[in-house]
């Protein structure tokens, strides 16, 4: 049995998490514990260490820091928590790195361009191109799925999301609000836009097992689950 522990700061979402655990297999764990935004990590991360984890990947602020910020937070997790850790801002760049992806299409949560600028600087750093960025409008951002505060979870929302991200020559799109839940649409999202579909849930649990050195092939989670990983190579 593999254990991953997810430290998540947001509800939104969250759903996603246990049908990935279905379309993984029985002998995969995925547990969350919420921690309020802001909140000194002491308490949780006591809880992901004795839960039994493998591996503990911090999910739901997507790119809230700069990226040496980002390195400096996984590493006071991993103190804490004495296991391999990330976060999923680091889990979208080194998903890509490994598909052997330079080149992204980012499609944005709504916020302000600061934020998108973050986002891109942050991708930079970790040696992506941006070859652009569309931020869903906010009325797509009120529509159906995680409780109504996503960007939609319904198959046709996320097919226009990803397609209005993509640009023609992006080697992958990356759907970067962790509050979207995207599982049960992957294959038809890669479909879509005939390249690699990236999104916040699927990149979190594939971190996880990447930090666990465990493989799981997995086709209905999208390209990323059908290559051999890196660790393995």
């Amino acid at each position: 049995m593999t254990a991953l522990g997810l430290l998540s700061t947001d509800q939104r979402g969250e759903d996603d998490y246990p049908r990935i655990e279905q379309l993984l297999g029985s002998d995969v764990r995925v547990d969350l514990v919420r921690l309020a935004p802001g909140a000194a990590i002491t308490g949780a991360a006591e809880e992901v260490r004795l839960s039994g984890a493998d591996a503990v990947v911090r999910t739901g602020e997507g790119f809230t820091h700069d990226a040496e910020a980002e390195a400096d937070r996984v590493e006071e997790l991993a103190r804490q928590t004495g296991m391999p850790a990330s976060s999923t801002a680091l889990a979208f760049v080194n998903a890509a790195r490994d598909l052997g992806v330079t080149r992204v299409a980012v499609a944005a949560p709504v916020g302000t361009h600061e934020d998108t600028a973050r986002l891109r600087g942050f991708l930079r750093a970790g040696g992506l191109e941006v070859t652009g960025t569309h931020t869903a409008e906010p009325e797509a951002a009120s529509g159906a799925g995680a409780g109504g505060g996503g960007a939609g979870s319904d198959e046709d929302a996320l097919l226009a999301l990803v397609t209005a991200a993509d640009t023609q020559d992006a080697e992958a799109v990356l759907l970067t609000d962790p509050a979207l839940e995207t599982a049960a649409q992957l294959p038809a999202l890669e479909k879509a836009v005939g390249k690699p579909v990236l999104t916040a849930s699927q990149v979190t649990v594939w971190e996880g097992l990447r930090l666990a050195e465990r493989r799981v092939h997995a086709p209905d989670l999208g390209a990323l689950f059908t290559r051999t990983p890196s660790w393995e190579r």
